[in-house]
């Protein structure tokens, strides 16, 4: 099934008070096909919004680390519209890890360039949102060990648990990748 993508236009005024939201707080300037899939129902659009925007746009974990994680374990779950949605967006903060202006950082998820904390992140939290039971005090303590506080490793346990809500929706919806992605990822 195709969720109904609704446009900035068609959309009611509560509705085109979150898309504004959501385009200054991720400072893009349209609105997501992620969001105009929810369009239909502000009351889930709302409450989706405020748990991405708590996860994803807050806290103290660096936000290409938030991206790496969202593409990786979208990437393994297999679905396509996060996975390109955030590689683009990780893409685009390569220069914070790596100086040469064509490193992509999803191509090159084993570069040194990526900080051995940042991988370990990635591996420990992409296992706990496909296995959320194999999850163990090992798991905290290799965390712990690679420099993490206890509020940033359950901030970054959080992003499981948003990446399988953000798979599920696009998956069900059947979204493709908005066309503004597409530009910016050629």
């Amino acid at each position: 099934m195709v969720f109904e993508k609704v446009s900035y236009e068609a959309a009611s005024e509560e509705v085109k008070a979150i898309y504004d939201e959501t385009m200054k707080e991720m400072n893009i300037p349209f609105v997501l096909n992620w969001f105009k899939c929810q369009g239909n129902n502000a009351e889930l659009l709302r409450g989706n919004w405020e748990k991405l925007k708590s996860v994803m746009l807050r806290g103290s974990i660096p936000m290409i680390l938030k991206q790496l994680i969202i593409y990786n374990i979208s990437k393994e779950r297999g679905c396509e519209y996060c996975a390109q949605a955030h590689g683009v967006m990780a893409d685009s903060m390569s220069s914070a890890l790596n100086d040469n202006p064509d490193f992509r950082v999803t191509e090159n998820m084993d570069s040194t360039s990526i900080p051995p904390s940042y991988k370990a992140a990635i591996r420990i939290i992409t296992n706990s949102a496909l296995n959320p039971a194999s999850t163990s005090e090992d798991d905290f303590e290799a965390l712990q060990d690679e420099g993490f506080s206890d509020d940033e490793i359950q901030e970054l346990f959080a992003h499981a648990d948003l990446v399988n809500m953000l798979n599920t929706v696009a998956d069900i919806s059947g979204i493709k990748l908005d066309n503004e992605l597409m530009e910016a990822q050629m």
